[in-house]
């Protein structure tokens, strides 16, 4: 591990001579490249150099253990306690920074949304969870972009499809993919019973066109006049877009916008994410049937988490963790929920690395 950590640092360091190159700035494409190279491999480095540091400082109070003076021999015995407990976290720390990198994590994401069994509360606790991510989206600083939606009369949303932007979007947000069910008194229940609800969410990275190769001809495209909830018309030109990809049947819908291009433009993004993905889930299969490289399957039919309001908490199934903290959670606050399904995922694939 410390062999490949020494040539991390040499890397990290020719890359800061090279951005201290003047000539550099010249190139904009370059510096970027550079730029973020350098950043990736900042965090390693730094807990490297710790490391280093804390290691040298101990064999320094190990010699001073010799020292003739009582208060320096003391001195030493407290600094290597603290060193010698220190240094077993910072090797935790480097083991899983050198696990291999998602290659999709530094991507965006399309977060699809769908109603489940449960009805109109199914589509009510729908605009629950976007409104969940929306607020997680604010705390990130990422910019949410809707692109498709389907309301009830309610205020639920029976599906919305929205694309999230920003600095490691699918990173964060990966571990989401899977069936959310909801525990609570609907609003519309007289005798105060207790109405169990899912909803679908399927985080997927969103695919450049270089990600995801689509021929012209495998592609159906319908063009149509968009409506409105209850078949009411919304638009007077046939603006709304059905894209069929052929080859696996896959069908994206688009009629938000008044303009044909640009719900074409829309429709494509969602296909090439979607696509991307169906890609993945076939690697990932063909590599290792019994395996699984994520916390679950990230299946859409697995239930991964439970939203009980009566007892204002949140469990998630596949690391058995439950907070008491359901008000927060709704307003956004997932942090604690991801850091410790990205932790699960990280103990699992180190334990993997020692098999």
């Amino acid at each position: 591990m410390f062999g490949k950590l020494e040539e991390i640092e040499s890397k990290y360091e020719e890359l800061e001579r090279e951005l201290a190159e003047p000539e550099i700035f010249n190139d904009q494409e370059r510096y970027k490249k550079v730029s973020k190279a350098h950043a990736d491999l900042g965090e390693v480095v730094e807990v490297f150099r710790e490391h280093k540091q804390l290691s040298g400082d101990l064999e320094d109070n190990r010699e001073m253990l010799e020292d003739s003076d009582p208060e320096i021999q003391e001195m030493a015995k407290v600094e290597i306690d603290e060193i010698e407990a220190r240094i077993p976290e910072l090797e935790e720390k480097l083991k899983v920074l050198l696990l291999p990198k998602d290659p999709m994590d530094d991507k965006n994401i399309i977060l699809e949304i769908r109603a489940g069994t449960g009805g109109d509360e199914a589509a009510l606790f729908g605009a629950d969870l976007y409104r969940m991510y929306t607020r997680f989206a604010e705390h990130n600083r990422w910019k949410v972009e809707e692109m498709s939606s389907n309301t009830t009369g309610s205020g639920g949303l029976k599906e919305v499809i929205a694309s999230i932007s920003g600095d490691k979007v699918y990173s964060k947000l990966k571990f989401e993919s899977g069936t959310h069910r909801v525990q609570r008194v609907p609003a519309t229940e007289s005798q105060g019973r207790i109405h169990t609800s899912a909803v679908t969410v399927a985080i997927m990275p969103e695919a450049e066109e270089v990600d995801v190769d689509i021929r012209n001809e495998d592609l159906r495209v319908d063009v149509f006049r968009a409506s409105g909830p209850g078949g009411q018309s919304v638009n007077t030109t046939d603006s709304a877009i059905r894209i069929t990809h052929v080859p696996t049947g896959l069908v994206v819908i688009c009629q938000d916008e008044k303009s044909q291009h640009k719900n074409k433009a829309k429709a494509m993004k969602v296909l090439r994410s979607r696509l991307l993905q169906m890609e993945q889930e076939k690697a990932k299969a063909e590599e290792d049937a019994t395996r699984r490289s994520q916390v679950g399957s990230g299946d859409r039919s697995e239930r991964i988490r439970t939203y009980n309001f009566p007892q204002g908490r949140v469990s998630d199934h596949r690391i058995n963790l439950t907070l008491h903290s359901l008000p927060r959670v709704m307003e956004g606050e997932l942090d604690e929920l991801t850091d410790a399904l990205s932790s699960h995922y990280q103990a699992e694939a180190l334990k993997r690395q020692g098999d």
